[in-house]
């Protein structure tokens, strides 16, 4: 189900959304305005945010499809739950905790459903995009991380979110956002460098 804002659905409102005629508002104006049912800020404020939160989405997703089921849904939860931002507060952490919740969510039901279905044996998946198989390699290497690690990792460097924009979102402080950083970096360097060894003990065998 598509969810719909302030009467219109999300997809309509990506895609009469007009650049050149952005409202020049921060996304807290923006936001609060959206409380007050401005169906134009309500517009501009999905304008902006849902390519930062898609790529969130898109970076831990295991296809195209469900990052963006999980977009959609988070509309919907943040629509659902907008009368608890407290106006003149930062919005993006505000945002990413219903992004994390979504997201927890989703997993856990896709979970569920997949215990549930029997594997085809033959199936050939249909290919990707090139963009697309970009986001399935970094989903895998970030897999390998902790999931408080890799939440971290996919706030700042995938969704250009800030340590204090973080820390908001995760209900900690700007040192341990610091902290996880720095393992996961740690953690990826590894993983980055065993990967290029056995890759050059495999050449190193050939005839």
């Amino acid at each position: 189900m598509v969810p719909c804002l302030a009467g219109r659905c999300l997809c309509e409102m990506l895609a009469e959304a007009n650049p050149d005629a952005a409202i020049d508002y921060s996304l807290e104006e923006l936001m609060a305005a959206y409380q007050r049912a401005d169906t134009a800020a309500a517009s501009e404020l999905v304008r902006q945010v849902s390519p930062v939160l898609f790529r969130f989405f898109v970076a831990d997703a295991s296809t195209r499809a469900f990052a963006e089921d999980l977009l959609q849904e988070c509309w919907l939860r943040i629509h659902k739950s907008r009368h608890t931002y407290l106006p003149g507060q930062p919005v993006l952490p505000w945002v990413f905790a219903v992004a994390r919740h979504t997201r927890a969510d989703g997993w856990e039901r896709r979970r569920r459903i997949e215990t549930h279905e029997v594997a085809v044996e033959g199936f050939d998946p249909p290919a990707a995009s090139p963009a697309f198989g970009a986001a399935t390699d970094l989903a895998r290497l970030l897999g390998k991380l902790p999931q408080s690690q890799r939440e971290v990792i996919l706030m700042l460097k995938v969704s250009g979110m800030t340590l204090e924009e973080v820390a908001g979102s995760t209900a900690t402080t700007v040192g341990a956002v610091k902290q996880k950083a720095h393992r996961a970096y740690q953690k990826l360097r590894e993983i980055l460098q065993d990967s290029e060894r056995q890759d050059s003990e495999r050449e190193g065998t050939l005839p």
